[in-house]
């Protein structure tokens, strides 16, 4: 997927260059970036043909942040819906429509002998495992458009808001912005970066690990008890439903010490285990045990290919219009006011 990524930020950076010089919005610019690269590497199309799926996730995202502290009599909203509700729905039955529209398109290729097999992407995954001869290992469509509809969000939205806060980071402390410069400059020189030194990248490593501390992709998990468990001196019962508050955590004196509010990449120069003091479960910006998001690999290798690739053409400092305003919409935190940065070739 490496190389899929390269080419969505060589498009982006293109589009960068008509504002050297000037401000620009980046939380809007990474939003398309991701969407591009999950859309290309995830689907196999481009953002052009996703961008109406992007913009009804948002949308109801934006309906359950407003709703979701709200309490229900039961049975009540399955008679009388409010206008979220009936909207709700609405964009619900459309985001299906146009995934089974996809993996019909896929389908109709196979059939029609355009193509011997679904693809090896992440839809074509799903749809030959909704084709798997043993019954006892298909999913069904639901299944599929569930896992397509969660992917899509998942693999864009938190990733878009872990680079649009890091620039803002790496803006105000500029020395870290010419420290990961630096690496970036002896592992690749001018060149776009390269699969095997990708994980070298230790400075960009602890700058993605503690925007997401800072700001991470999620401020809370939910978990649900299946059997009696106890907690400390809590005894939760079964078919309980937990949430875990992420930012918390990333926030707790206790675990990251008095400057926990700070910028301090350095924290994680000798791992997670040692910036937590052996507390790894204080840093879950991708949750912990077996549900870890599967996509983690992913998001960050597309961290640090699009930091890398900024670094070698851009210095970025924030714009005097800048407004500090993190706010929570679900699931992601995200900038309000947008950051804005103006931008200096290299």
């Amino acid at each position: 997927m490496v190389p899929a990524m390269i080419l969505s930020v060589e498009a982006m950076l293109e589009r960068w260059r008509q504002h050297e010089g000037n401000e620009i919005e980046v939380y809007e610019e990474f939003r398309l970036l991701t969407s591009e690269v999950i859309s290309r590497t995830a689907f196999g199309s481009c953002y052009l043909e996703g961008e109406n799926m992007f913009r009804m996730l948002m949308k109801l995202g934006t309906i359950i942040a407003r709703n979701i502290l709200k309490i229900r009599f039961p049975g009540i909203g399955t008679i009388l819906k409010s206008r979220d509700d009936i909207e709700s729905d609405e964009i619900e039955q459309a985001i299906r429509d146009s995934i089974i529209g996809m993996i019909n398109r896929r389908e109709e290729k196979v059939m029609r002998g355009e193509e011997n097999n679904y693809g090896s992407d992440f839809l074509g995954s799903l749809i030959t495992a909704n084709h798997d001869p043993d019954e006892r290992n298909r999913i069904s469509v639901d299944e599929m458009v569930g896992e397509c509809k969660f992917f899509y969000q998942a693999g864009h939205d938190t990733l878009n808001g872990a680079l649009a806060w890091s620039l803002c980071l790496l803006a105000i402390h500029t020395d870290w912005q010419e420290k990961a410069r630096k690496e970036v400059i002896e592992l690749f020189g001018r060149q776009n970066p390269k699969q095997e030194g990708i994980a070298r990248l230790k400075n960009i490593s602890m700058i993605l690990n503690e925007a997401l501390r800072l700001y991470g992709p999620v401020l809370t998990l939910q978990r649900r008890v299946e059997r009696e468990v106890r907690l400390g001196e809590f005894i939760i019962p079964p078919h309980t439903d937990l949430n875990i508050p992420v930012m918390s955590l990333h926030h707790d004196p206790e675990i990251w010490g008095r400057d926990v509010h700070l910028f301090k990449p350095e924290r994680f120069g000798e791992g997670v285990g040692k910036a937590t003091n052996n507390n790894i479960t204080g840093f879950i910006p991708f949750g912990f045990g077996p549900r870890i998001c599967v996509g983690s690999n992913f998001a960050a290798n597309e961290f640090k290919i699009a930091l890398s690739m900024i670094l070698q053409r851009y210095k970025f400092a924030l714009s005097t219009s800048y407004v500090h305003s993190p706010s929570f919409l679900n699931p992601t935190i995200r900038p309000e006011k947008g950051i804005r940065v103006i931008l200096t070739k290299l």
